[in-house]
């Protein structure tokens, strides 16, 4: 049933063997034990690639394992959508489960496949899966690749005076099919049960690398830990089973394993230890380099000192850059050119385009703006000053009339007051000074106040 399994497994052994044939005599255990180990790292090396990728595909799944609990919690009620965005977010991450079986479905079918021929070489037994062959028949009849020179030169190979094709639990009967018959059960015993416990730590000694170094880059903050309660009892089981079932399971079914299949296992350990280290140092200088890369990249995009940070939502600006500096030029109050708007409209035309230009459009109304006020002030100021200015000189022009006989200095000092033809310069003098309270002009104020009430009494009493 499984003839293409067993077929390039006796291929790839009777390959081995016959290199080692070349140095070392056909018949010998270590020959046959040496082609085993070699066709084990055969496979294994055909299998480095996918195991790569199935440690990669781990660690992308535990990038996205928010996501993955966030998709079963949203569609905890419906299990079809939930494989469906689950396979979804796979396909857009590139992780492949099935693909990190891939090395699990080849190593079991390559175990059984050697287990079968292993133990075709020797087909006298009456039991289940047995041909039931004589001796001599046994001997002449080919396993798959193996002609029969090459099944006795197996049959008649020892290790330690044990044939590589007995297991603990072999039948007695069978036990004549390697002529000659020096050795028993205990003899078994003794050359497996070591070989059975060194697979055994061996396997438990692999896991717990595996496991420590999960729990050390958990506890490191590079793998995230399981959040819901029955994902941590599943990863908990699971570690249980790769540190003890397993273990156990090798102590209670080495006794059905031949000698040949017992180093076989023993090799794959070997192979296992060796290639978890190196891919293990090499995941970790990749994921080094990756948060390096990161780190230098955020490094690269983030904002200038003053320069505001990039808002990359819809309706942001995408190229931010700091405001320009007002330069001298800027900061000098416009000549009065004495075109008037015409000169505005024509420095508004001659504005430069883009962000930079916009933005220094935009200092110069904010300062243009700025003089606009004041200027408006300032004329405030003059025309409040003026209205102040003619109110004094139409009262002292009245009492001037009414009132012949006054003083002249009375007269004198009050005729300023009663001009209202001042040159520019004259004007602008006076603004000045009424705007800058000068020393003793508290006391002409009330001088002049004096005479005005003075004035004042005097018309009454003309009057009268």
């Amino acid at each position: 049933m499984l003839n293409f399994v067993y077929w390039p497994i006796s291929v790839v052994l009777w390959f081995w063997h016959k290199v080692f044939s070349l140095v070392l005599e056909p018949t010998s255990g270590i020959s046959w034990i040496l082609a085993i180990v070699l066709l084990t790292f055969t496979i294994r090396a055909l299998l480095v690639k996918p195991m790569f990728n199935q440690m990669r595909s781990m660690a992308k799944m535990q990038e996205f394992q928010p996501q993955m609990a966030a998709i079963k919690e949203k569609y905890k009620n419906d299990q079809q959508k939930m494989m469906e965005e689950t396979r979804k977010l796979q396909k857009e991450m590139g992780v492949n489960p099935l693909a990190g079986c891939l090395p699990v479905l080849v190593q079991m079918p390559v175990f059984i496949g050697l287990f079968h021929v292993l133990r075709s070489f020797n087909r006298t037994g009456t039991g289940t899966g047995q041909l039931g062959l004589s001796i001599e028949v046994n001997r002449q009849t080919a396993n798959y690749f193996f002609q029969p020179e090459d099944v006795q030169s197996f049959l008649d190979a020892r290790f330690f005076g044990v044939p590589l094709s007995s297991y603990i639990s072999m039948p007695q009967d069978m036990y004549e099919a390697f002529q000659p018959v020096d050795f028993t059960r205990t003899n078994i015993i003794i050359v497996a049960v070591p070989l059975i416990v060194i697979i055994a730590a061996a396997t438990h000694l692999n896991a717990r690398f595996s496991v420590m170094r999960t729990k050390r880059r958990q506890a490191q903050g590079l793998t995230k830990a399981p959040t819901s309660g029955q994902m941590q009892m599943q990863t908990e089981m699971m570690n249980k089973m790769m540190l003890w079932i397993f273990p156990f399971s090798i102590l209670i079914t080495g006794a059905f394993w031949h000698i040949g299949l017992l180093f076989y296992m023993m090799a794959n350990n070997i192979w296992t230890y060796g290639q978890q280290r190196i891919m293990f140092a090499k995941l970790d200088r990749e994921e080094a380099e990756a948060i390096a890369r990161k780190k230098e990249a955020k490094r690269a995009t983030a904002p200038k000192p003053g320069v505001k940070p990039v808002n990359t939502k819809k309706g942001g600006r995408k190229n931010q850059q700091p405001h320009p500096a007002p330069t001298p030029a800027d900061d000098a109050p416009a000549a009065d050119t004495g075109t008037g708007s015409g000169a505005a409209d024509s420095r508004q035309q001659e504005q430069p385009t883009g962000l930079f230009g916009g933005l220094k459009s935009a200092w110069r109304q904010m300062k243009q703006e700025a003089l606009t006020q004041a200027q408006a002030e300032a004329d405030r100021k003059k025309k409040q000053l003026e209205d102040s200015a003619s109110g004094t000189s139409g009262d002292t022009t009245g009492d001037s009339a009414a009132d012949s006989g006054d003083k002249a200095a009375n007269s004198g000092d009050n005729a300023p007051d009663s001009s209202g033809d001042t040159t520019p310069a004259e004007h602008k003098r006076g603004t000045t000074a009424a705007s800058t309270p000068q020393p003793g002009a508290r006391r002409q104020g009330k001088n002049k106040k004096k005479n005005k009430n003075k004035n004042r009494s005097k018309n009454n009493k003309r009057n009268t």
